[in-house]
């Protein structure tokens, strides 16, 4: 080794690190491959002795020059086969970089122009790198095990800045009309609430397995809402009423839309007699229309007729949000995720999994006491899911006449 120039590479179980030789000479271990060397011991030394010649490469690298050819045949030869080397490389050199076939690296088109620029080829880059140690072997290993890594990308390769364009499908563009006019043609207002979650989970969790067993599919939380939600538009007719030209239509039933992510983008079918239907009745329904959203065969007619309109973005980890009004109908109810959150129980506080609800309303026909009252109507409702088998009402308070 060179002194001062030359590098010796030393590698441990914590670190990998380079260390600069202080003086020309070899290089003789002193302790065994794989031992444990304790700290300030001396694990090899230098034998000043020996003279390295100074053509020699670090960690015996080939001798980049050719040996000298004394004989007038040598000489010719010698110079023959630097001239064809030196085509050779006019030929690579000229050859663009983004052609390169020769490497199976790939490479981003930033990389590429640069190359191209600069009249380099993949290999020649490749071949400036530096080696592989052990730290880079040990990060792609985390990368692969963690998923973060495709093998199809290198660390630290450079964004495309590339764009993709695809024309709006028909779906989209009736979809970004129709809230659009949402936005223009409504009086629109989002009131909130949160509703303790703690009964209700309990409910499904003790009788799910019953459930299951009987009808042959789990209960969801959506058809409970969907429940409460059709029990508090018939006590508030006006929540579930819509605008005709001057006329206010207040149906008499209760049919409810569910937001629903299809391939093609969001979808409303629509559960018919929510009203009037059994929580096992509304999820056979709800399994039924999720299955057609999915395959896309959902005809426009199930799409259509809906007086309110439920959507849940819990599912996709939304904390609270405004949800725009399904016209012609004048109201929607949103539901969020469930999070612990500290409350106040008796004087005490508790953790308990709470959810925010929302409730979106066109105030032109809709007022503040009927969207709020909605709102306490479903959340009592939830918080107490006994109370649905009685219309909503305290099933205490129907026992005594009150």
């Amino acid at each position: 080794m060179r002194k001062n120039q030359d590098l010796a590479e030393v590698e441990s179980d914590k670190a990998t690190l380079s260390i600069t030789a202080p003086e020309s000479g070899k290089i003789q271990i002193s302790v065994a491959a794989g031992s444990t060397v304790k700290v300030n011991a001396i694990a090899c030394k230098i034998d000043t002795s020996v003279e390295v010649p100074e053509e020699e490469e670090e960690d015996g690298a080939e001798d980049s020059e050719k040996e000298e050819v004394t004989d007038s045949q040598g000489k010719g030869t010698e110079k023959k086969a630097g001239a064809e080397q030196a085509a050779a490389e006019k030929s690579a050199k000229d050859k663009p970089a983004d052609k390169d076939t020769s490497s199976p690296l790939k490479t981003t088109p930033l990389a590429r122009s640069k190359m191209a620029a600069e009249q380099l080829s993949a290999d020649e880059v490749l071949k400036g790198l530096k080696k592989l140690s052990s730290r880079e072997v040990d990060t792609i290993l985390d990368m692969r095990q963690n998923g973060d890594w495709s093998g199809s990308a290198t660390q630290g390769t450079e964004a495309s800045r590339e764009q993709a364009r695809k024309p709006m499908s028909n779906l989209r563009k009736q979809l970004s009309k129709r809230l659009v006019q949402v936005k223009n043609e409504t009086a629109m207002l989002t009131t909130f609430n949160e509703v303790d979650m703690s009964a209700l989970m309990d409910l499904r969790k003790k009788h799910q397995e019953a459930f299951v067993k009987k009808y042959g599919f789990k209960i969801g939380l959506i058809s409970f809402f969907l429940k409460a939600s059709a029990q508090a538009l018939l006590h508030r007719p006006m929540v579930n009423s819509m605008l005709d030209g001057d006329d206010i239509i207040t149906p008499n039933y209760v049919d409810i839309s569910v937001a629903m992510q299809s391939p093609k983008g969001l979808m409303v079918p629509v559960i018919r007699d929510v009203h009037s239907r059994s929580l096992a009745q509304i999820e056979e329904a709800m399994q039924t229309m999720a299955t057609k959203v999915r395959s896309g065969k959902v005809s426009l007619e199930e799409m259509t007729g809906g007086t309110f309109t439920l959507t849940n973005g819990g599912v996709f980890g939304s904390m609270m949000s405004t949800p725009l009004i399904n016209p012609p109908q004048s109201a929607i109810i949103g539901m969020h995720n469930i999070v612990d959150r500290p409350v106040a129980i008796n004087g005490q506080v508790e953790i308990r999994p709470m959810m925010y609800i929302a409730l979106s309303y066109d105030h032109r026909i809709i007022d503040g006491k009927d969207s709020v009252g909605f709102l306490v109507d479903v959340k009592k409702a939830i918080e107490n899911p006994v109370s649905l088998v009685f219309g909503g009402q305290n099933p205490e308070e129907m026992l005594l006449g009150l």
